[in-house]
């Protein structure tokens, strides 16, 4: 019988018989609810035809059930006193490699030409918390070829990437990530299923990346970079806003004279407009020329 993780008991052997504890320094937290990686596996889609890029493995729990289901699967361990850990708990698993690095600073286009092909993969993970929004981002924006991420977070933080305009927790994460895929809430999941348990409670997402951006925009950076300048300081109204953020190089009467166009009133704040406004937005404020310096129309 293979020696499945997901429980207090095997976590706690495997923890001592290598003398090890969790890191709070890599947001480390053990799962010890079956019922979580069973789902995530499930949510994620995943099948013997798949290849999966597992971020962060710690001690191989969530890995075991991809493993058992995936046809091949590579792990991204920053913790290097780990390793021995991953090659005793993954042992009865001959389809996963596991990378020792910063998930970070990976070339993810490479990772996947060297071990699918080039082929999509389907990313999963117990994301670290404290980096939880920029491994997110990097996921995202990337050009490597991605079809899905499926990870859990802190709820808070879910909860913003989910939110609607004019939600008291819509913020600059939630138009950023719905640019590039569909968030669906999978599952909540209490800190008693982790050891040691967080003070917090966790959610997990499955994103489906869109094979298109979900609104089409004449320049995506000023599009962020609007979004971004729009909740810097989210009490204030838009136009002013806008124009306090200097990189934009956009003024207070060129950013109302934008919403006037578009019908919106120049006192609304950030947290109301929809992606879709942003678009607009960003591209009624697009200089009259082009990068090149051709004159646009």
């Amino acid at each position: 019988m293979k020696p499945y993780l997901a429980n207090a008991l095997q976590t706690k052997a495997v923890a001592q018989s290598h003398g090890i504890s969790a890191q709070k320094r890599y947001g480390q937290n053990f799962l010890i609810d079956p019922a979580v990686p069973e789902r995530i596996v499930e949510a994620a889609g995943i099948g013997p035809d798949d290849f999966v890029l597992e971020i962060g493995p710690g001690i191989g729990t969530l890995t075991q059930y991809l493993a058992e289901a995936a046809g091949r699967v590579t792990a991204v361990e920053i913790d290097r006193n780990l390793l021995p850990v991953l090659a005793d708990t993954l042992s009865f698993w001959d389809n996963v490699t596991i990378r020792c690095g910063d998930i970070l600073k990976t070339d993810l286009q490479a990772l996947a030409d060297e071990e699918n092909g080039g082929r999509p993969m389907k990313v999963v993970s117990n994301l670290p918390y404290y980096i939880t929004t920029p491994i997110l981002m990097m996921l995202l924006e990337s050009s490597a070829p991605i079809s899905s991420v499926t990870a859990m977070m802190q709820e808070e933080v879910a909860d913003r990437i989910c939110a609607s305009p004019g939600s008291r927790i819509y913020g600059a994460l939630s138009p950023a990530v719905q640019y590039f895929a569909e968030p669906v809430t999978v599952m909540r999941v209490p800190p008693s299923a982790f050891l040691p348990q967080p003070g917090v409670s966790s959610v997990v997402l499955h994103l489906a990346r869109r094979k298109e951006p979900a609104v089409k925009t004449a320049d995506r950076e000023r599009l962020f970079a609007v979004i971004r300048a729009a909740f810097l300081q989210r009490r204030k109204t838009l136009p002013n806003a806008l124009a306090g953020y200097a990189p934009l190089g956009v003024s207070r009467e060129a950013a109302a004279a934008a919403l006037e166009k578009m019908g919106l009133s120049p006192q609304l704040r950030g947290e109301m407009l929809s992606l879709e406004e942003f678009a607009r937005l960003s591209d009624l404020l697009i200089p009259a020329h082009t990068k090149n310096g051709e004159q646009t129309t």
